[in-house]
């Protein structure tokens, strides 16, 4: 490989992953990849966008589970500070609603975490140039599911409900009232005809919309 291929034109990876010795394996992966460098590793998603801005990689790897922003809010938070890093969603319990929020979020790449090693770096490598790459059954499944009657916030609201949270909690961590964090769970359970609040997270999370 030429000089210069290696010093200016590798792909440049932060990789986010919160179990180290999947972060280690992943790392070692892709540094073995001639046209790869893995520039950045972090284990919480509130720590992707400074690693970003300090390293600058042309493809972040994120795991859709990590602790503080999950994937999806953490590669939101990424394409805003950096709109030229492709993000690669990785995820261990793929679901139709895991796709549209990846989508939704900007992701370029959304694989499970079983996917072959020559799956993922070929993903990189498309994503790079400007491709996208979906795992094929998950896209399917997606299509045949019904589409949310769930505005994006209410979803939100319900999502976080599903966590714990509570509505003080909810309304923190969205910056909306109290009131309105509890507005938005209450026409959530009426869209869905649920019983309660528990109910429509039930339905919610069969459906595959949160």
């Amino acid at each position: 490989m030429p000089e210069d291929l290696a010093s200016h034109e590798r792909i440049r990876i932060l990789i986010a992953e919160d179990m180290h010795l999947l972060r280690e394996a992943l790392v070692g992966l892709l540094s073995a990849e001639p046209d790869m460098a893995v520039v950045a590793q972090v284990a919480d998603g509130t720590h992707i966008v400074p690693g970003a801005l300090q390293h600058t990689p042309d493809v972040a790897i994120i795991d859709i589970g990590l602790p503080g922003l999950d994937g999806v809010e953490a590669s939101i938070a990424l394409r805003a500070a950096l709109p030229a890093c492709k993000v690669v969603i990785l995820t261990g319990l793929a679901g139709p609603g895991q796709l549209r929020r990846a989508l939704q979020a900007g992701a370029c790449g959304f694989l499970p975490k079983d996917a072959r090693a020559a799956e993922l770096t070929a993903a990189i490598r498309t994503v790079a140039a400007g491709g996208r790459v979906i795992d094929s059954a998950l896209a399917v499944a997606a299509l045949a599911t019904p589409v949310s009657p769930l505005t994006q916030r209410e979803t939100e609201v319900l999502r976080l409900s599903a966590t714990g949270a509570q509505p003080t909690e909810i309304a923190e961590r969205l910056f909306i009232t109290y009131g309105t964090a509890r507005n938005y769970l209450t026409s959530a359970v009426g869209k869905l005809s649920a019983r309660n609040r528990v109910d429509a997270i039930r339905i919610a999370t069969e459906a595959g919309w949160i």
